[in-house]
């Protein structure tokens, strides 16, 4: 495929075969359609979805539930382990992930009734585990916003990750969770290289700008950590300390990183972006890829899916955990407060607006 025909601003090249569905078409005559070359426009639909909370049974997650406002993601990041869940929904994991995305719309209304249950153990909750609760439809939706007036309201904790500046429009929120220690907000960085973040990121904020994003909260007296994900052997390991050390300095208290998953079709998304971007290091990347995987290019095995392993996964681990331990950041985040918890309280949130 000629890399100047392909769509624009997004990070996959197409739409591959959703695993689930034994019918597949491809276009024939792409004047007709909003293929090559043209602008694709996103779709929102509604989800009519009945429950708030997605439960987390995988040891390696350090949550139990998720919170998702949305489901798919336009932020476009072509390696992102999320895409293979747009095929439950008939989808493909390719283009549809990033331009049809489904809105729940009553998020708020039914994560407030999970917290009336008296089943509801206080605990953190994710808020954006599973697609990005900042993405660009946020602005307009305002469903992450509404969220957190409901966690503030209830005063139950949330974990929130993002790769988007957008998240400093809540400073009001996120301030009076932080007061009484209910909050815990990360900011991705993958790379520093503008230029490779717009290729392999296409719609999230700029590095510089996630910087900002963290500054902003960190003077705000918002805890504040970096995750550096995923680490892509050979492509951006390098960069590990660079990223530690502006995190630092732009007020980050806390970090972690996770190593490149491709399950599912992410597999050939990721390998048709690296040979079309990176032609001449495609190679070395994909070998190197092998090399945290056990001669694999992914791993399911709980323990070691999100670190790999070998000699090069342990060189990685050494790399970020010195760096930490030079420039006094720290790995282990300290728990959220889950002692405030206010099951049937009604009391207005008091902003200092």
């Amino acid at each position: 495929m000629n890399p100047h025909s392909l769509p624009k601003g997004r990070g996959a090249a197409g739409n591959p075969r959703n695993r689930f569905e034994a019918l597949h078409y491809e276009v024939i005559d792409e004047d007709e359609h909003l293929v090559e070359g043209k602008k694709l426009i996103t779709q929102f639909f509604r989800d009519s979805t009945k429950s708030a909370l997605a439960k987390n049974t995988s040891p390696d997650i350090p949550f139990t539930y998720d919170l998702n406002p949305y489901r798919g993601c336009e932020h476009g990041c072509v390696y992102c382990y999320a895409r293979p869940s747009h095929e439950y929904l008939g989808f493909s994991a390719g283009l549809d992930f990033e331009t049809k995305i489904m809105v729940k719309p009553d998020i708020h209304l039914l994560l407030e009734k999970e917290f009336k249950k008296k089943s509801w153990i206080p605990q953190a909750v994710s808020l954006g585990g599973n697609t990005d609760c900042y993405q660009p439809i946020e602005k307009k939706m305002e469903l992450t916003r509404k969220c957190l007036e409901v966690f503030l309201r209830f005063q139950n904790p949330v974990d929130i990750i993002t790769k988007n500046y957008l998240i400093t429009r809540d400073r009001d929120l996120l301030s009076g969770l932080a007061a009484q220690d209910l909050v815990r907000c990360t900011l991705t960085i993958t790379t520093l290289d503008k230029k490779l973040q717009g290729k392999m990121e296409p719609r999230t904020s700029s590095p510089e700008m996630r910087l900002k994003a963290i500054e902003e909260l960190a003077k705000a007296g918002i805890p504040v950590s970096v995750n550096i994900a995923p680490i892509i052997p050979g492509l951006n390991d390098s960069e590990i300390p660079a990223i530690l050390k502006r995190a630092q300095e732009h007020g980050a208290t806390g970090a972690y990183w996770i190593m490149l998953r491709l399950p599912h079709g992410v597999h050939d998304l990721f390998i048709d972006w690296l040979k079309r971007s990176y032609p001449d290091r495609a190679e070395r990347v994909i070998n190197r890829i092998k090399e945290v995987r056990e001669g694999k290019m992914n791993e399911t095995q709980f323990g070691k899916r999100m670190t790999g392993s070998g000699e090069m996964a342990d060189t990685i681990s050494q790399l970020f955990d010195l760096t930490c331990g030079k420039i006094g950041i720290a790995k282990i985040q300290r728990k959220l407060s889950v002692d405030k918890f206010q099951r049937d309280s009604t009391q207005q949130m008091e902003l200092g607006l």
